[in-house]
């Protein structure tokens, strides 16, 4: 290994004191580019040669603080990481602590001007901290130095989408940068999956009408009808043959997870319910707890949990558990994840289903708001040193194949070191004992990156399981949302805005949470409490203004959108 980059893990500290020499003579005029072109041969325009020659290795170095999975290696270590720098000589010393450690010293971080990193990686920050820390001149507006970013300039100018997501609009400019991740998962986060063996049994006891054994094959349209006698059938027979009738479970999901969360089963009722019950439909921000129909919906739900047909146990498990839950001896007859391989040992015994068809025969679900673009990854303070190459040397991140392996791992472990024959980088198959996940998190820091379509049609294949549930999803999920209705994307807030949210907003979710629990677990919501519900919905807890705000946000949005 070259000296430099033994140099480059001497120690935290003494990077640090390098660091900050020189920050108060960085003047952030051009003749600060100057003298880095001049001394250090700086260069931008190339995105694959050097950014600094050997001396500007030797002599410029940045200090980034970033949490890392408990799993990965330390970034210093990171064959990626030790990669970026010899191709860059950007000599980069990180450090690196628990995702608990930086949630605890994050706004330390952010106060302590007299001993501050030159950048946070996984910074987390959201719309309200970027505004906040903009007006102090802590962040460093990012926007006023693309000129030195040609791969993120690119994608801002060819994507207004993006770009909309990251400006801040009390002075419209960007002070952080993202991570974009399109694979078109995220937005349906649950399929339906169904045991064909315990369906079959079903169905040849003439407990289910309309359907036959023939009919059990992907793409299984039930109505709520068909899937209730099928539930009730799970329920009461000894369906996986251990003697024992009462381990069965009919339904199961993780209430109020990320994916594989109860949300669809209000798509029998024609409503797009997601985990902030907010969707936008016609452009218009809408909250499906204010429709009739969700009160029908949560009543039909309690009473399949009433009946024993939902298990119970679906509202108290985490997501672990339930992972834990459906190995072994067969237990689930019906569940919902992103694919049945994870879920249960034997997932060939289950076929994906479309969404259940209710008594009026609607049939859609879920659209979540898990944004694929996901901003406030990295912040740069205001007085780092040179930090025109710091944000150059981010920038390379963009680069599809680096993005690759920042997000999987590196070329030689995760990736092949050959192309396949349509010149893709391709994953290696595991033969170390270690599952997918445990490589990825061992060897990749995530962060920012972009992976498009682009990329993932010309420059990287995807994982198999990523692949298989994209083919599912297009399958089985994406034709039954209507083409006015969509997540809700990541929306940028005036100052104002995101006072009015601070002070409304977690005491509206709590409400909800709290009444939605009891009424799905306790029998339903009577007409008078709905009534009561919906008066302090909209004449208490201050939900109209609250949607105002979303409305307002997402105009800005859309119109930004529509000019570029």
């Amino acid at each position: 290994m070259k000296k430099k980059i033994l140099t480059l893990l001497v120690g935290i500290t003494l990077v640090s004191i390098t660091g900050c020499s020189s920050k108060k003579t960085d003047n952030r005029d051009n003749s600060n580019v100057d003298k880095l072109v001049a001394d250090y041969s700086y260069q931008w325009t190339d995105t694959s040669a050097p950014i600094l020659n050997e001396k500007g290795a030797d002599e410029i170095s940045f200090n980034i603080y970033s949490s890392k999975n408990a799993s990965a290696l330390d970034y210093n270590d990171m064959k990626i990481m030790q990669e970026l720098f010899e191709n860059t000589n950007v000599n980069v010393s990180w450090e690196n602590v628990s995702e608990s450690v930086y949630s605890q010293q994050k706004n330390l971080i952010l106060g302590n001007e007299s001993n501050r990193p030159d950048a946070i990686y996984h910074a987390g920050m959201s719309s309200g901290e970027i505004i906040k820390y903009a007006k102090r001149k802590i962040l460093l507006p990012i926007s006023d130095y693309l000129k030195y970013m040609p791969n993120f300039s690119k994608i801002l100018e060819e994507r207004p989408d993006i770009k909309n997501q990251l400006i801040n609009v009390e002075d419209g400019k960007i002070y952080s940068l993202p991570r974009i991740e399109e694979m078109g998962l995220l937005q349906n986060p649950n399929l339906l999956f169904l045991n064909r063996a315990w369906a079959q049994k079903a169905i040849e006891a003439g407990v289910v009408e309309n359907i036959t054994v023939s009919d059990l094959k992907d793409g299984l349209a039930l109505t709520a009808t068909q899937m209730e006698s099928m539930l009730r059938y799970f329920k009461e027979n000894d369906m996986n043959g251990n003697g024992d009738a009462q381990d069965e479970r009919p339904m199961n999901f993780v209430y109020n997870n990320w994916q594989g969360n109860q949300c669809d089963l209000y798509g029998m009722f024609g409503l797009n319910d997601n985990l902030e019950h907010r969707v936008i439909v016609d452009n218009k921000v809408t909250y499906t707890v204010l429709d009739d129909r969700f009160k029908e919906a949560t009543n039909f739900i309690a009473d399949w949990v009433s009946q024993g047909l939902i298990d119970k146990v679906s509202f108290e498990q985490s997501q672990d558990n339930f992972l834990a839950n459906g190995k072994g001896l067969e237990t689930y007859g019906a569940f919902y994840w992103w694919e049945s391989e994870t879920v249960v040992s034997n997932p060939e015994n289950y076929i994906v289903c479309s969404p259940l068809i209710g008594s009026n025969g609607e049939q859609t679900i879920c659209v979540s708001n898990n944004p694929e673009v996901s901003t406030g990854e990295v912040i740069i303070f205001s007085d780092c040193p040179n930090v025109e190459v710091l944000l150059t040397y981010f920038d390379r991140y963009y680069d599809p194949e680096i993005s690759a392996q920042i997000n999987y791992g590196p070329i030689g472990i995760v990736y092949e070191e050959e192309k396949d024959e349509n010149g893709m980088m391709v994953q290696k198959e595991i033969t170390s004992g270690m599952t997918t996940d445990e490589l990825r998190l061992q060897n990749a820091p995530l962060g920012i990156i972009y992976l498009s379509d682009y990329a993932w049609n010309n420059i990287v294949n995807m994982e198999p399981r990523a692949k298989l549930r994209l083919e599912r999803l297009k399958a089985y999920a994406v034709p039954f949302v209507p083409e006015n209705v969509k997540p809700c994307p990541n929306l940028q807030f005036t100052l104002d805005e995101l006072n009015t949210l601070s002070n409304y907003e977690t005491n509206i979710n709590d409400y909800i949470r709290m009444n939605l629990i009891e009424w799905l677990m306790k029998g339903g919501v009577t007409d008078s409490a709905w009534e009561t519900f919906q008066k302090e919905l909209t004449e208490k807890t201050n939900l109209l203004e609250v949607q105002k705000v979303y409305q307002d946000a997402y105009d800005r949005y859309f119109s930004g959108n529509k000019s570029n």
